[in-house]
């Protein structure tokens, strides 16, 4: 059974999944917005580019490497990205990024994850929208975000997968940010390293 994590809840994902983890997926999924016809004529979707964000870093905070739509896999192969869904059509996850936990670089001690809304309408026009985390072995999913109706921001710093020995934890954050990709969105990320 999934949790559904508020902001700033954490969980460890060993003790959650009853099992040491080596694969986890963040799948995000969305629908475009409504748009009111006159008449009947004129309805239909507006499309939303929301853009998932893997951003990898070592334990000084330091930014080594990253997977979004531009890059979709990291320097090492661990971290990979299924692709940029620039509407959001279609049923079940658009994006999903996948993140094998014994590949990552000893060095790498936080990933923060994030998604930002490349064609800039704000979370509050977003009817749908959620991020989740899924346990690739058994597909498991272990935690769930709403997304939608966030606020004025077209940018979501979702959650961290932080190392803790041969354990990761997963944080819920759901803090705002603005801007089209994750590099407009570095200051905030930074407070929750």
């Amino acid at each position: 059974m999934a949790l559904s994590l508020q902001k700033g809840q954490q969980i460890s994902l060993a003790k959650t999944s009853g099992t040491t983890l080596t694969t986890v997926r963040l799948g995000v999924g969305w629908e475009g917005i409504k748009k009111k016809g006159f008449l009947g004529f004129g309805a239909g979707r507006e499309a939303v580019d929301l853009d998932a964000n893997a951003l990898l870093f070592d334990a000084r905070g330091t930014l080594v490497d990253q997977v979004w739509f531009r890059q979709l896999q990291s320097k090492d192969g661990s971290v990979r990205h299924s692709g940029d869904n620039r509407t959001g059509d279609g049923d079940g996850d658009d994006e999903t990024i996948t993140i094998d936990l014994t590949r990552l670089s000893p060095s790498v001690q936080t990933v923060i994850l994030s998604v930002n809304n490349y064609s800039g309408q704000s979370f509050n026009r977003i009817e749908t929208a959620y991020c989740r985390l899924i346990n690739q072995q058994g597909e498991k999913e272990l935690a769930r975000y709403e997304l939608a109706g966030q606020g004025e921001h077209n940018g979501l710093i979702i959650a961290s997968l932080r190392r803790e020995g041969n354990d990761w934890t997963f944080k819920a954050i759901g803090a705002a940010a603005s801007g089209r990709t994750y590099h407009d969105n570095l200051p905030d990320i930074r407070a929750h390293l």
